[in-house]
């Protein structure tokens, strides 16, 4: 399973969002698929600089960037 979670229209997100994503992301990863996170605001690439998850997701600013990547 591999699937692109555009964060486009999040605004806001607290430790609850990003355990979310941490959780959702382990989930693919461990069935050997892969994930890619697309369009992330201003605010959602900030907490993901902060908590140092930037460097583990795989961040496109493309849908197409992120469609090649697979």
């Amino acid at each position: 399973m591999s699937a692109i979670l555009s964060l486009a229209d999040i605004n806001y997100i607290d430790s609850s969002g990003v355990g979310e994503r941490v959780t959702a992301f382990a989930s693919v990863r461990n069935q050997g698929g892969e994930w890619k996170l697309l369009h992330l605001t201003k605010k959602v690439h900030d907490v993901l600089q902060t908590t140092k998850l930037y460097t583990v997701f795989d961040v496109k600013d493309k849908e197409a960037a992120a469609i090649s990547a697979f």
